[in-house]
């Protein structure tokens, strides 16, 4: 098939998961199958499409959630994400060195890991000064991981018994990226999905101290950008709750924003492609998938058993 074809087939893929009918695990599956067969024919934009997407979606988000739940549950959320985070961190560090991964490289999984993924690691990546060549396979390792947890734990929930909020925490203390952690609770009901968002968000906020933690500690002069969308998430919030009269506009903005999320799942699944694969390289790929099941082996136990609620 050549590339035209390949272009038109992608665009046809990615206007269907426009429509209500294509779920997150269809659009998913649908992405990486595509990339594997075809590969990408805009593998230079689509991360930056699928970054601004699903940031604008999460704000969109915001206009189905009601204000106080979601401080309360951001509120109970901030020291259990601490302690993850700390945990994650340590684990992946150990890992790194018993590895012998180079330093920096170690240095972006364990914080991709442990925090928000892509966002994360593009946060840290600066401020230790990692080459793009590290940069890249931290990335990768994240990326393919996240991609796998769209699919596996939705049936693991339900294999589990979890219960909706307890699937949502889950998902948001053991799935990297922001995106992975909505279309996995998405699959599993509404109310996943609401815990499962603000949750992951609360994470998501450890970026910057962290990152200028970590500056202090190197002595660098990279500097962390504060991810604005999160903002944007807390202020539809606050319009929605401010405003219930408007529900006739909050209700077609939050839909909408669902289906967001499904073309961004679309276009994560796309960028797996067997060139990813290929350069995540063994070590910093058994780094990544250990620190992954242990954090989540070791969250889901804390839910189950009731050390989380």
């Amino acid at each position: 098939m050549n590339g035209n074809m390949i272009k038109i087939l992608f665009w046809s893929l990615l206007i269907c998961c426009f429509l209500p009918v294509v779920t997150a695990p269809v659009a998913l599956t649908a992405g990486i199958v595509f990339a594997l067969l075809m590969g990408n024919p805009f593998s230079g934009g689509v991360s930056t499409w699928s970054r601004r997407l699903l940031q604008l979606s999460v704000v969109g988000l915001g206009f189905g959630m009601n204000l106080p739940e979601v401080l309360k549950t951001g509120k109970e959320a901030f020291v259990y994400t601490a302690v993850s985070i700390t945990f994650a961190m340590a684990v992946g560090l150990m890992l790194g060195r018993a590895l012998r991964i180079p330093q920096r490289t170690s240095t972006l999984i364990s914080f991709g890991s442990a925090i928000c993924g892509g966002s994360a690691i593009a946060a840290m990546a600066p401020v230790i000064k990692a080459e793009p060549e590290e940069t890249g396979v931290a990335l990768a390792t994240v990326f393919t991981l996240n991609s796998v947890a769209l699919i596996i734990f939705p049936p693991i929930g339900m294999f589990l018994d979890m219960t909706q909020r307890q699937f949502g925490l889950w998902s948001a203390l053991a799935i990297h990226d922001t995106s992975s952690v909505v279309g996995a609770a998405a699959a599993y009901g509404s109310v996943a999905l609401a815990v499962g968002t603000t949750v992951k968000l609360t994470r998501a906020l450890w970026i910057m101290p962290s990152a200028v933690f970590a500056a202090w500690i190197s002595k660098s002069e990279g500097k962390a950008k504060f991810p604005l969308f999160i903002l944007g998430f807390l202020i539809a919030a606050m319009l929605k709750t401010a405003l219930p009269q408007l529900e006739t506009v909050w209700h077609p903005l939050n839909a909408i924003a669902k289906q967001s999320l499904v073309v961004t799942l679309f276009l994560i699944g796309s960028g797996l492609t067997r060139e990813v694969l290929g350069k995540t390289g063994m070590k910093p790929m058994a780094q990544g998938v250990v620190l992954w099941a242990v954090v989540s082996a070791a969250s889901a136990f804390a839910i189950m058993e009731g050390l989380i609620s």
